[in-house]
């Protein structure tokens, strides 16, 4: 399978790593909308504008948009199903089913599909719990993130005025987590679930009782939470807060029997030291089955509840069946 990528920042060059475990799919081209000469990939993949995308129409199976959620692929993902079968990683979960809509009317109509909102939230942790409120339909759910950086709430911080850097952990509490295992966490709000920890790197003279007032007031972020800031150096936030590391877990927890007298639970847990890699591995995944499942002819927008595993893998039948069934 030839993949293209379109963009090249940390999932960009998590998918560049990714494809080198994946022996039958081949990275033929990334597009960038910085200037080409500029940009190196790591594993000499040519590198191109993405002015010239199109041209390439022939020469991709799938196309991989490396872009973020907020203005990037509501726009990049409907223009690039109109050339290429497509898949993205677009995870603001409000606006799934406006940016489904879209996209799926643009690869519907090219004959194209697209596979949208690939990752582990929305993706893997949205197959964990489709799974688990079918074997256990009265089930109550709670899901947590962390302790991990949040890379949308980090950007949000950089662009508070006297901010040179920033670092956005959200981390679960652990108290609420028993809660959710022993199904007693409905009703819990934001606040009783979940902290934001916030390293900031401000500019010299920048007013920090400000900045610090600016975060924990900012609405849809913070304002909600119970938030600490720590201003710190630029060569403390390199040293101590240069990774990427994410993860979490869904808990599912419900009854069975006629009188619901056995009690049972689900728990599906990820701890990442990579967030974008582990994103990549998913992508990757996904541009396999979006070619399988269009060279059956299918189109249209798809999510991972869409997929059978089967077409995530690159094992035949057989060999799934004698060793993973």
């Amino acid at each position: 399978m030839r993949l293209g990528l379109f963009g090249y920042g940390n999932i960009g060059r998590g998918v560049e790593a990714a494809v080198r475990q994946n022996p039958d799919i081949e990275l033929v081209a990334v597009f960038t909308r910085r200037d080409p000469a500029t940009v190196k990939t790591r594993t000499g993949v040519p590198v191109y504008s993405a002015a010239d995308v199109a041209k390439f129409k022939n020469d991709i199976d799938v196309m991989i948009i490396a872009g973020g959620s907020a203005t990037d692929l509501p726009v990049l993902t409907p223009e690039l199903a109109k050339v290429f079968n497509v898949v993205d990683s677009f995870d603001t979960h409000a606006r799934i089913p406006e940016h489904f809509a879209n996209v799926d009317k643009s690869a519907s109509e090219n004959g194209h599909i697209a596979v949208i909102s690939g990752g582990w939230d929305p993706g893997m942790f949205s197959i964990s719990r489709i799974y688990a409120s079918c074997i256990l339909p009265q089930g109550s759910f709670a899901t947590f993130w962390g302790r991990g950086v949040s890379q949308g709430h980090s950007d949000a911080i950089r662009r508070i005025p006297g901010v040179l850097d920033a670092r956005q952990y959200t981390v679960p509490i652990q108290e609420a987590v028993e809660l959710a295992r022993k199904g007693e966490a409905g009703g819990l709000t934001a606040r009783q679930m979940h902290l934001r920890e916030c390293y900031v790197v401000a500019e010299e003279g920048a007013d920090k009782a400000a900045i610090e007032e600016a975060i924990k007031t900012m609405p849809n972020y913070f304002a909600d939470y119970d938030t600490t800031v720590t201003f710190i150096t630029a060569e403390q936030m390199k040293a101590e807060h240069s990774e990427l590391p994410h993860g979490g877990v869904v808990i599912c927890t419900g009854k069975t029997g006629l009188e619901n007298e056995h009690s049972h639970t689900i728990e599906y847990r990820l701890t990442l030291d990579s967030n974008p890699e582990f994103t990549s591995g998913v992508l990757v995944s996904l541009a396999r089955a979006a070619y399988k499942m269009n060279s059956r002819g299918i189109t249209g927008c798809k999510t991972m509840f869409d997929i059978a595993p089967a077409d995530l893998s690159a094992l035949s039948a057989e060999e799934l069946r004698a060793h993973m069934l």
